[in-house]
């Protein structure tokens, strides 16, 4: 028998093809089926019932247990993100005090100074720092004596050390969601059990669109 993908003749798009994270929740639902298979359960004997009774209980506990995963993996990239938002205030008061800064990157970096990040626009905030560390860099290089400059230096080596620990994070984040979505249609224990709580799929980390158009460009 052929393979059904042949990756030596099968059509190719020359052009490539990009992707993107479906921005949608999906959600759990079971049929009729599923209630007569209950049903069937205790018709064969009161054994087989609490048997599955007791599945369900079990299931229910498991997906609030992995449920205070998810937040303390989405809690380790803000703790990441706040990290480094104190070494961008702290290269910024630096640099300023070196040279005239641009206004606007102090708007920026001000502008993260009200506390803690907002769980709901963790992409939004993550994509805004890059920025201000995007602006900050061709001031440090414009300058040797602040390159040479050992705190700036420091927070410079930690930044880079924060960006791999923030996309490890994520990398864990997206590996809880991918068990979640997949166990929620675990058919017939927990996905009956999602479907009763109303549960949905959840969406994993999405690089903004100018993070994306960013990657494209030459760097070297």
């Amino acid at each position: 028998m052929a393979n059904e993908l042949d990756e030596m003749t099968g059509p190719v798009n020359g052009a490539g093809r990009d992707i993107n994270v479906i921005e949608k929740q999906l959600p759990v639902q079971v049929g009729w089926g599923s209630t007569l298979f209950e049903i069937l359960l205790w018709v064969c004997g009161i054994l087989p019932g609490v048997i599955f009774l007791f599945m369900k209980i079990s299931a229910k506990n498991y997906f609030q247990q992995l449920q205070q995963k998810l937040q303390a993996d989405a809690s380790t990239i803000d703790n990441y993100l706040e990290q480094r938002v104190q070494i961008l205030q702290n290269v910024a008061q630096l640099v300023a005090k070196a040279v005239d800064l641009d206004k606007d990157v102090m708007k920026a970096v001000a502008a993260f100074r009200g506390g803690r990040l907002p769980e709901s626009e963790r992409n939004a905030v993550a994509s805004q720092i890059d920025g201000c560390f995007g602006r900050l860099f061709p001031q440090v290089e414009a300058y040797p004596e602040l390159k040479a400059h050992a705190a700036i230096a420091d927070a410079m080596q930690q930044n880079a050390y924060l960006q791999k620990e923030i996309t490890a994070a994520r990398s864990l984040y997206n590996d809880t969601v991918t068990q979640w979505n997949t166990d929620v249609f675990s058919w017939p224990t927990k996905q009956i059990v999602a479907a009763r709580a109303g549960y949905t799929t959840r969406i994993p980390f999405t690089a903004s669109a100018a993070t994306k158009a960013q990657a494209r460009q030459v760097f070297f």
